[in-house]
């Protein structure tokens, strides 16, 4: 897949935004239309980065339709968690803006960019992107534009404290993603002996994240057979301990989760070798359900 970088319009994306955006896509409404600014009471910067989130979040196809993701959260009627007041929810869409990869920045970081490291700068994922960007023979490289994407993506996750900014602190407070707490930042040297802001995204248990998100996931992956080997779910592609930063302890807790509340799902250390096993058809959706019941 060709990598797709900008369309937020340097915003994050806001606790609200999701919920408002697929209640306007339902009522027909159309993002190129001069209206949208009155009927979503928003600027229009904003109106076009609502409509990039709804892509990159998977929530719309695209046709401009809605997903079944879409409607399993936010249907008016029959929608889980509408206003996303449930952590799980977070997480799952989480994963959903990593596998959708219209927001090329977000799949290429926790896929590629942390296997072998914990922390960075933002001019090491720069350089890391130029070098993805060449790797795939687009010629697109545009620094001003990389530059935001990674301040957006890390204005997505990090919990505002007091920064030396122009950006209102409490507008990044509004943000959808930060209850994760997926990145911290702290200040360092550099190689050069310079003192810039680092962040981190450290491998944890995770144990606000729900097995069941965790099961919904390797469910979703189209690339695992009923037999999954442990290091797979760990560090393979789009796998749970790659897209939610989960360390070994924390994914075998999971793991052991799924299993007890899951009759024909079954975990087997043979000879060294580590594995999950899914002896029964299950239904992702059923899963989720199930969770956002209990």
């Amino acid at each position: 897949m060709k990598l797709q970088f900008s369309g937020h319009e340097s915003f994050i994306c806001k606790h609200f935004w999701l919920k408002k955006g697929y209640d306007y896509i339902s009522q027909k409404g159309n993002f190129n239309d001069e209206s949208a600014v009155i009927d979503l009471g928003v600027g229009k910067n904003m109106v076009t980065s609502i409509s990039f989130w709804l892509k990159a979040f998977g929530l719309v196809d695209p046709e401009l339709g809605v997903t079944e993701l879409a409607n399993f959260l936010f249907h008016e009627k029959k929608g889980t968690d509408q206003y996303i007041e449930n952590l799980g929810s977070v997480w799952l869409l989480h994963y959903a803006l990593i596998k959708t990869n219209k927001a090329s920045l977000y799949n290429l970081f926790f896929n590629e960019f942390r296997k072998g490291r914990t922390d960075f700068t933002k001019d090491q994922l720069l350089s890391f992107i130029k070098r993805s960007l060449e790797d795939e023979s687009q010629n697109n490289f545009n620094e001003n534009t990389i530059n935001s994407d990674i301040s957006v993506f890390i204005r997505n996750y990090l919990k505002p404290s007091y920064k030396e900014t122009k950006i209102d602190i409490e507008e990044d407070f509004s943000s959808l993603m930060i209850d994760l707490d997926l990145i911290k930042s702290y200040k360092a040297e550099n190689a050069e002996g310079k003192i810039v802001e680092w962040y981190q995204v450290e491998n944890k248990i995770q144990i606000d994240l729900p097995a069941d998100v965790v099961l919904f996931t390797i469910l979703d992956n189209e690339h695992y057979s009923k037999s999954i080997a442990f290091k797979e779910l760990l560090t393979g592609y789009n796998s749970p301990g790659i897209v939610f930063a989960l360390n070994e302890e924390g994914l075998y807790s999971k793991i052991e989760q799924i299993v007890k509340n899951h009759k024909g799902v079954t975990y087997t250390e043979t000879a060294g070798v580590r594995e999950l096993q899914i002896k029964v058809s299950l239904n992702k959706w059923d899963v989720l359900h199930g969770y956002y019941k209990n």
